[in-house]
């Protein structure tokens, strides 16, 4: 995993980090159980599906990765737990051998009383090392800042897994209220274009990235135009009621089988109730705004639709060339959660040029998730993070509505197989210009 570029040498300059790593600590840790003060305890404990997993074990598995990474290093140190090595390692195999994923849900034990005594055990001694890091400390304190940005992942997990999870139940239930941003049916959609050109591509400066957002590298990009909007609902709604799920033509062949051996005829959490289609959302079952920007799509749903708009998804390159100097901001995990309302795509907050370029929903590109050129992984089990998996996935960007405020940057780079639709993934469109 990277680690951020800054190298500090003087104990003023360790000072300001460890403060500041001292309160985000808190922050990030707290937070993660903010978003679950609407559950109940039997909520923490159900998996809904494989790729899904039990918020206890959300909970468990991101205090093991301090455990494991940072306090285990400390000499005399006793493990809260020997068998949490097993139990709550996701899948670093240098670690050691990990409790089959699928199966996460079939344990009722530990309890989350314990999960919780665990973490409360493991962040005493975290704020205890943090405030002892002394001018050798910035190797520990990198690896508290991938931590914590871990445990952001985690937090948009929680919150997807819960929705899946609660999606299964017929009553429908809410984490929260429910409450739809204002929308525009008529606001016009743009193409902003670019010219053709060497672009520079991937993380720079000091702050923290993942190793797979390095190194920054050179491309050769065509003339392009990306849309200033996310695709909306009543635009899939289109899609569907033109016989888009039931037209080959539109879709790989590989997505044509998906969607036939599944019988997928709509986006997931879609449903027609008494003649009208409604969405299921953390807030429960809502009528469908056609306004919001349409997510929980596969790859090849997006793919199907940017066919049948005549258009295509854009590259990682073009999507991040386009994002280039703009501000982070959008609609983020927090603004639902300050304001008490389920996590729900906001419509898209202008950055410029474009709406909802960053959170509301993660957009698919074209770009299969392989390696920058002079890509290194990090030494150790760290390694382990990002690289493997550059195998049969493609690259999403922007974060979404589930996404942390702070966790996202232009360079960011998600990945999910093409099938994969229980995040909150959407697209934007992008064509070529002759």
């Amino acid at each position: 995993m990277n680690t951020p570029a800054t190298t500090f040498c003087g104990e003023p300059e360790i000072e300001t980090r460890k403060l500041r790593l001292l309160d985000r600590y808190r922050e990030v840790r707290a937070f993660s159980e903010e978003l679950c003060e609407t559950l109940c305890v039997e909520d923490y404990i159900p998996q809904s599906m494989p790729d899904a997993s039990p918020v206890r074990w959300h909970l468990a598995h991101t205090t093991w990765f301090f455990e494991t990474f940072i306090l285990s290093e400390r000499s005399g140190y006793r493990k809260f737990d020997e068998s949490f090595e097993y139990l709550f390692n996701s899948y670093y195999n240098s670690v050691g051998d990990q409790f089959p994923r699928a199966q996460r849900g079939s344990l009722t034990r530990p309890t989350v009383k314990e999960v919780h005594a665990y973490r409360k055990s493991v962040d005493a001694m975290m704020l205890e090392m943090l405030n002892m890091a002394g001018p050798d400390g910035d190797r520990m304190m990198d690896i508290v800042e991938l931590g914590l940005h871990h445990e952001q992942q985690h937090q948009e997990l929680i919150q997807t897994d819960i929705k899946h999870l609660f999606a299964q139940n017929p009553l429908f239930p809410s984490v929260s209220g429910f409450r739809p941003a204002a929308s525009d049916l008529n606001k016009p959609k743009r193409w902003i274009e670019f010219h053709e050109g060497v672009r520079d591509i991937g993380h720079e400066g000091e702050d923290f990235a993942f190793d797979n957002e390095s190194p920054r590298h050179r491309v050769f990009l065509e003339p392009f135009a990306i849309c200033d909007q996310l695709v909306t609902n009543g635009e899939y709604l289109a899609f569907i009621e033109d016989r888009g799920y039931q037209r080959s033509e539109l879709w790989l062949s590989l997505g044509w089988n998906h969607i036939n051996q599944h019988r997928w005829n709509s986006p997931l959490y879609w449903i027609h109730r008494h003649g009208e289609p409604c969405e299921f959302t953390l807030g429960g079952l809502q009528n469908l705004d056609l306004a919001a920007p349409v997510t929980h799509l596969s790859f090849f749903e997006a793919d199907a639709y940017a066919r049948w708009a005549n258009a295509r998804l854009p590259t990682e390159s073009e999507w991040e060339t386009a994002s280039a100097g703009l501000p982070v901001k959008g609609c983020f995990a927090e603004d639902h959660h300050e304001s008490r309302q389920a996590v729900h795509p906001c419509h898209g907050v202008n950055n410029g040029a474009f709406h909802g370029l960053f959170g509301d929903c993660w957009q698919w590109t074209s770009s299969a998730y392989s390696a920058y050129p002079g890509y290194k992984p990090t030494e150790g089990a760290l390694g382990e993070y990002n690289g493997k998996f550059m195998c049969n996935q493609y690259v999403l960007r922007g974060g979404s509505c589930a996404t942390p405020r702070g966790h996202v940057r232009n360079s960011y780079r998600n990945f999910f197989p093409a099938e994969t639709r229980w995040q909150f993934t959407g697209l934007r469109l992008a064509k070529s210009i002759s």
